[in-house]
């Protein structure tokens, strides 16, 4: 599935980490491997044309320098990359080259774990995703891609059904144990306020299994359905950690915009707290 694989980095410990994360799954999928550094253009009033270039120079030079560790790197691995050195906004321009290079994933890294509860990711991890129609995944920092274990996170949307479609293609290159969640996000206090809208609410979210049930039966390939009540992000979190899973699969809608924060709140925020890689895909 992901034969073209765009891994874009900024030089930090976290984009090298999740660099060195693509290169077993480029084997395993047989995928070439493609790296890019953005750096941001200058903005000043600087009028001397010589002055504006040793400015440029100084802003690129060290994204040029993320861009060699990483052919060091690469070549530790015995893994053939090319790398690409651009100039613009970051977001922007990492989803605008993997769309022109034709690209099934963007690989970004994440700081990994925050006990923050507001804003979870930086701002180039989360506008990428929301901007991007291209599946990406997500690496914290220090967390390993293990294709033994994979939570699948469902909610019945639209991107739910891509998301549950590359969970089993999955499943059935690597044979992999499946499971996949729903969540029923209801507040304690309904029960007592109004316990029959509770249990709608509740009826719905196993209802989201259903598609999968019937996908699993359908391909004979076994999937646990697990139902869970409480916060989406945090059971999700959870039940990944108890599941061991060596990914997480969630959907996100399409772009929503362009230069403001773009992603759905259960999506970054279980990025933002994710113990292992999230593959988010796109609808």
């Amino acid at each position: 599935m992901f034969k073209r694989i765009l891994v874009a980095i900024d030089g930090s410990s976290s984009s090298l980490h999740a660099l060195r994360q693509a290169f077993p799954l480029a084997r395993a999928e047989k995928g070439a491997i493609q790296v890019i550094a953005v750096a941001p253009p200058y903005t000043g009033e600087l009028s001397l044309v010589g002055v504006r270039e040793h400015v440029n120079d100084l802003i690129v030079a060290p994204y040029q320098k993320a861009l060699d560790e990483a052919l060091k790197i690469s070549e530790s691995y015995g893994v053939l990359i090319r790398t690409i050195l651009e100039i613009g906004e970051p977001p922007e321009t990492i989803v605008d080259t993997a769309e022109d290079l034709d690209c099934d994933l963007i690989v970004v890294g994440v700081r990994g774990s925050n006990p923050v509860k507001t804003v979870l990711m930086g701002s180039i991890a989360a506008r990428v995703i929301g901007f991007s129609h291209i599946d990406v995944l997500a690496v914290p920092r220090g967390a390993e891609i293990d294709l033994n274990a994979i939570l699948l996170a469902v909610d019945g949307s639209w991107s739910s059904e891509r998301a549950t479609s590359i969970a089993f293609e999955l499943q059935k290159s690597y044979g992999l144990r499946l499971s996949a969640l729903s969540v029923a996000d209801i507040p304690s206090q309904l029960y007592g306020l109004d316990a029959k809208v509770a249990e709608q609410m509740l009826r719905q979210a196993r209802e989201v299994l259903d598609p999968v049930r019937t996908k699993s039966e359908a391909q004979g390939i076994p999937v646990e359905l697990l139902l869970r009540e409480g916060d989406a992000a945090e059971v999700i979190n959870q039940t990944a950690k108890q599941k061991s899973a060596g990914m997480i699969i969630i959907g996100s809608h399409g772009r929503t915009g362009l230069k403001r924060l773009l992603m759905g709140s259960v999506a970054e925020r279980v990025i933002g707290h994710a113990l292992c890689p999230v593959l988010v895909t796109r609808s």
